[in-house]
C-alpha cells in the first residue's frame, strides 16, 4: 500500500505584492513538518512539488530540517529529492488554481486594481471586506454558471487535481519505490481539496468548504493499493502545536 502525503505549502504573503512567496513564518511551520516526520521517524522515500515557488520552498524548508534531524538520530538519509534537477520532482499539476483570474472575473470594476483599493478602503474593516468579495468570487467560479469566463474554469482544475493524483501514482511506478512507500507532496489547499471531495463523492461547494479550513502545512493523507484509492486523514497539523497554537495559519 503507497501512502500519499499532500501538505499545503506554509503560510504565504497574503496582502502582499507578490503572493507566491513565503512568508518568515511559513518556512518554519514547513521546518517544523519536517522536524516532527524525523522525530517520529515517518519514512519519506520521495517528494513531488507543484511548480509554484511557495510550493518549492515549502519543500525545501521541509527537507533541511528532516535531513538534519534524521543525520543526527544516526538514521539513514534518504535520497528522496534531488534540488538540482528540478524536472525530477516538479509536477505543474499541483499548481493551485488562478486566484487573480477568479477574482477579477467576478466583477468587471476589479479589472483595476485601484477599484479593488477603493472598494475595500469604503470598509471599517478592510481585511474582512476582502474576504467576503474574494469569498463572493470563488462562490461564482464553483457556481458552474459562467465557466466560460475564466482561464481555468473549476471543472477544467478539478480534472487537472485528478490528474495530479494519478501523475504521483505513475511516479511511484517510474521510481521503483516499494508498496509500502510514502510520499510528500507539497501543494496548494485547491488541489488538496478538490482530491479529497473526488474520494468523498462531493461536488464543488464540498470542495470549496474543504479549501476553506485547510492549514498552512495541513497535511492530507491518500492511499493506493491496486486500483484502490482510499482517503485516510484529512487536514492533519498536530506539528504545529509544539508551541502552542500561534503557528497554525490559513492563508
Amino acid at each position: 500500500m503507497t501512502t500519499i502525503l499532500l501538505a499545503r505549502h506554509g503560510q504565504a504573503s497574503f496582502g502582499q505584492e507578490n503572493y507566491d512567496q513565503l512568508s518568515e513564518l511559513g518556512g518554519i511551520q514547513a521546518q517544523m513538518l519536517g522536524q516532527h516526520y524525523a522525530t517520529t521517524q515517518r519514512r519519506i522515500d520521495a517528494i513531488f512539488t507543484g511548480s509554484l515557488v511557495r510550493q518549492q520552498d515549502s519543500a525545501r524548508h521541509f527537507l533541511a530540517r528532516y535531513q538534519l534531524s534524521v543525520a543526527a538520530d544516526d538514521m539513514p538519509v534518504l535520497p528522496i529529492m534531488n534540488m538540482n534537477e528540478p524536472n525530477s520532482y516538479i509536477l505543474p499539476q499541483f499548481d493551485e488554481f488562478n486566484h487573480k483570474d477568479v477574482f477579477i472575473k467576478s466583477d468587471p470594476d476589479f479589472m483595476n486594481k485601484g477599484a479593488i483599493t477603493a472598494e475595500v478602503a469604503k470598509s471599517e474593516m478592510p481585511a474582512t471586506r476582502l474576504a467576503e468579495l474574494f469569498d463572493q468570487a470563488m462562490q461564482r467560479w464553483h457556481g458552474g454558471n459562467n465557466d466560460q469566463d475564466y482561464i481555468e474554469s473549476w471543472p477544467q482544475f478539478n480534472d487537472r487535481a485528478q490528474q495530479a493524483l494519478e501523475q504521483v501514482r505513475a511516479q511511484v511506478a517510474s521510481l521503483g519505490l516499494s508498496r509500502d512507500s510514502t510520499v510528500l507532496v507539497f501543494t496548494s489547499g485547491g488541489v488538496i481539496a478538490a482530491i479529497t471531495a473526488q474520494l468523498l463523492k462531493q461536488g464543488s461547494q464540498t470542495a470549496y468548504q474543504l479549501n476553506k479550513s485547510l492549514v498552512n502545512t495541513g497535511v492530507t493523507s491518500v492511499t493506493f493499493k491496486d486500483q484502490s484509492t482510499r482517503l485516510m486523514s484529512l487536514n492533519e497539523y498536530s506539528h504545529l502545536f509544539s508551541d502552542g497554537n500561534s503557528f497554525v495559519t490559513w492563508r
